[in-house]
């Protein structure tokens, strides 16, 4: 298939994205309304429908690995484009995300998010945004489910190094939850930036758990060298040599 109709399919790929993203907030606003089971059956509908088109519409398919978890967790995974975020909270029961504090006014995305639970935070004072997120964490903690959060803070593209933040160390400490790291090859096929998508299979690893007990330095070595080391194997696999 060549590079120019795959570009299309791309194109008519993301823009009927926003469309089901329409559809779906249309017509899962009064269940949400009515009790935050609707908003999360919701989101669980999108991100399957997503799933389903990218396979059809541009030939991406998706594999998770590994036991995603079910009971009450802290979720650490990589991070490389919009469809990880999709796959991974579709893949739990009850996830909430730690995400920027902007995207809750967000349309359709804010509203839902905070309706499952997400919890929005100003990273750009990052001591009083791990103080805040601590804080809402435990205030959140009679919602039983999978807090998700992002170690390196931001998409990083495969063979990119970045810097992991020790916020994910912190509630580590601070929550005493296991934490279960997660790694993925999506932006081989899916970019941070662009709108082309490439076809192939995109894998998502749901890696053993690191327990609590761990200092917050040994934790944070931990889970860079598990995620770091599972992407780089992924990648390999998808073809990527960077």
């Amino acid at each position: 298939m060549s590079y120019a109709i795959q570009w299309v399919r791309s194109l008519i790929f993301n823009a009927q994205m926003y469309v089901a993203l329409l559809v779906v907030g249309v017509i899962y606003t009064i269940p949400a309304i009515i009790s935050a089971n609707g908003a999360v059956a919701g989101c669980h509908a999108y991100c399957r429908y997503i799933r389903w088109s990218a396979g059809w519409m541009i030939g991406l398919k998706s594999e998770i690995r590994g036991e995603p978890p079910t009971d009450e967790v802290m979720v650490a995974p990589k991070h490389q484009s919009f469809l990880d975020v999709l796959l991974i909270y579709g893949a739990i029961p009850r996830g909430k995300f730690i995400f920027k504090a902007i995207l809750k006014y967000a349309p359709i995305v804010g509203q839902f998010g905070l309706r499952i639970g997400c919890i929005p935070v100003d990273r750009g004072k990052r001591g009083q945004a791990i103080k805040k997120m601590i804080a809402d964490v435990e205030a959140g903690r009679a919602h039983a489910g999978q807090l998700i959060i992002y170690p390196q803070g931001t998409r990083i593209a495969p063979g990119v190094k970045a810097p992991y933040k020790v916020g994910t160390g912190v509630l580590y400490r601070e929550l005493g939850q296991p934490v279960v790291p997660v790694a993925t090859n999506v932006g081989v096929f899916w970019p941070k930036r662009g709108v082309y998508r490439k076809p192939g299979t995109a894998v998502f690893e749901f890696l053993p758990r690191i327990e609590p007990g761990l200092e917050v330095d040994d934790f944070m070595a931990k889970l860079e060298t598990e995620i770091e080391t599972a992407c780089d194997r992924l990648n390999k696999e998808a073809g990527f040599d960077g």
